[in-house]
């Protein structure tokens, strides 16, 4: 249970006519509902929008915002396929380049945000994550505590520490369907150390031998479940 007081915040900040905010999100109908809530909540804020990551980027190179809020599942420009990828890789470039950046991550594919943990661990301005399923007001409690520089990961599975080569190997496998042959090839590894990766992807998973399934299988469905592949 959130308590009441927890959604105050210096009132300097809340009525200040000079807070930038930045919300990136392809889907119309989710875009505007999201600016609404925030005009609402921050009504002197000056709230801008991007549909695309080469806009956002736009965006951000020409202007200091206080807080980008931003879904996972977002297209590279107009005319391209949303792909939670792009979030990510857009994510990761944001915290290279603007290490004090605040941000709060509205998504429903939160999970995959494993994949970028340690550049989100190291990050030194805001970073707040909240499910699209989430209430209005449980919203506004996160993009409070990102824009005050505050961090909320819990939504992240914090016992899940994989390397980004086995993360490679996962997506070489169940996203471009590539045999281990064909993966230690395109890794410029052997077959016998992307054997390795197996078996260490497996035991973070907890995928063990069982009679009558398949353990590729069952990590696929492990991967999945976790964020780890789309």
């Amino acid at each position: 249970m959130v308590s009441g007081d927890r959604l105050i915040m210096n009132q300097d900040l809340l009525q200040s006519s000079t807070l930038k905010i930045l919300v990136i999100d392809d889907h119309q109908l989710i875009l505007s509902g999201t600016l609404n809530i925030l005009q609402q909540r921050y009504p002197n804020a000056a709230i801008a929008k991007a549909n695309t990551a080469v806009e956002a980027i736009a965006q951000i190179v020409n202007s200091k915002f206080d807080l980008i809020v931003m879904d996972l599942s977002i297209p590279e420009q107009v005319g391209i396929i949303a792909q939670i990828d792009t979030g990510l890789n857009l994510i990761k470039h944001l915290l290279k380049q603007y290490p004090q950046q605040n941000f709060l991550v509205q998504s429903s594919y939160v999970k995959a945000l494993i994949r970028i943990k340690h550049e989100i661990d190291e990050h030194q301005g805001g970073f707040a994550i909240a499910d699209k399923g989430l209430s209005e007001y449980e919203m506004l409690i996160r993009a409070n505590l990102a824009l005050q520089g505050a961090t909320h990961t819990k939504d992240i599975n914090t016992s899940l520490e994989l390397k980004p080569e086995w993360l490679e190997v996962l997506k070489l496998a169940f996203e471009k369907g590539l045999t281990d042959k064909q993966i230690s090839l395109q890794m410029y590894r052997s077959e016998r150390a992307v054997r390795t990766y197996w078996t260490k992807i497996q035991d973070i998973l907890g995928v063990y031998p069982e009679e009558g399934k398949n353990m590729r299988i069952q990590t696929e469905i492990r991967a999945r479940q976790e964020g780890l592949i789309d």
